[in-house]
């Protein structure tokens, strides 16, 4: 015997806190469920090959009928469940989206409404009142975080991405110049795992180096949305080679204007990408952007919840995301 002890497997689930204001007031949207008697946040366990953002998206349409657009991450929720297995719920708040977010939800699969036996009934309420119909009491840890970030004008928020393209071939493999430099198989599949993220986040606009490999890795999105990818010189390599400081206005241009965006460039382009948006960073800014070679892996996209525009637009929440690609 090793010695070592197995460790108790663990259910992913997704979920979110959808919200929005009447007459100024902060309300979210609760769900009840029949079989257990409770109200609670819509959710759900990952479906094989889901993303985190994809499943809490798909979760929340289905057990309230609206679909929305995930904006800051919320606290993570771990317990145990009744057959002692363990369970890991991640959150994010989530606005309803609106006619501005068509895009995006073209992306997105076809939903099917959860059955009454699951989900009988859903209500829009005030935050107070949220707390007090909640049945699990670590169900009002992310709540408590909605009700403080629409407090301090930081609940609206707009998404800027930054992307690493996917897997690309080899540079000693490839003999017709870095430019026409081709996505491998795998990195393919990364780029077509991206669609069901950057669409969680509401993404709106594609901004990319015109390299093949960034091209391509935006590609699957914009086949899906029907967004015409922006294609800009200063996102390639030599360009920041060159001058980086191309990239990096177009990306405080961005971030000042809060569209909605991604930008996908490659590796060593990424050092002159990032600092834009830790420049827009605070002591209360929850999670961190990479200040590392590589910054990024490939096929890996990191997001940027922004609040404010112009010189008061500030990175509220930074997470990454890297999502499952079978081939």
């Amino acid at each position: 015997m090793s010695g070592r002890v197995a460790a108790d497997p663990v259910v992913h689930a997704a979920g979110a806190i959808p919200w929005r204001e009447r007459g100024g007031r902060l309300e979210v949207a609760l769900i009840h469920r029949p079989r257990y008697r409770d109200w609670s946040w819509p959710k759900g366990k990952l479906d094989p090959g889901e993303s985190v953002p994809g499943a809490a998206c798909r979760e929340v349409a289905e057990e309230t009928g609206t679909p929305v657009v995930l904006g800051a991450p919320l606290p993570t929720l771990r317990y145990r469940m009744p057959d002692g297995s363990r369970k890991e719920v991640r959150y994010w708040a989530a606005r309803v989206a609106t006619d501005a977010d068509a895009a995006a939800l073209d992306a997105r699969d076809l939903v099917h409404s959860a059955p009454l036996t699951e989900i009988d009934d859903v209500v829009w309420v005030s935050a107070p009142t949220a707390a007090d119909l909640l049945t699990r009491p670590t169900d009002r840890k992310p709540l408590a975080v909605v009700t403080e970030l629409h407090a301090a004008g930081r609940l609206a928020t707009r998404v800027l991405a930054v992307a690493r393209h996917g897997r690309a071939k080899q540079r000693s493999a490839w003999t017709r110049g870095e430019a026409s430099r081709p996505l491998t198989a795998q990195g393919e599949a990364q780029a077509r795992a991206l669609v069901e993220v950057l669409s969680a986040f509401g993404v709106a606009e594609v901004v990319t180096s015109p390299w093949a490999r960034c091209l391509r890795t935006m590609t699957p999105y914009a086949s899906r949305t029907g967004l015409t990818p922006q294609q800009v010189d200063a996102l390639t390599e030599d360009a920041v080679r060159t001058d980086p400081s191309r990239a990096e206005e177009l990306v405080a241009g961005l971030l000042a204007e809060a569209r909605d965006a991604v930008v996908c460039t490659h590796r060593p382009a990424l050092g002159a990408v990032l600092p834009a948006l830790s420049d827009a960073t605070r002591r209360w800014t929850t999670g961190t952007v990479p200040d590392a070679d590589p910054w990024l892996r490939t096929g890996e996209v990191l997001v940027a919840h922004v609040a404010g525009r112009g010189p008061d637009a500030r990175v509220v929440a930074v997470e990454t995301h890297r999502p499952p690609h079978p081939q």
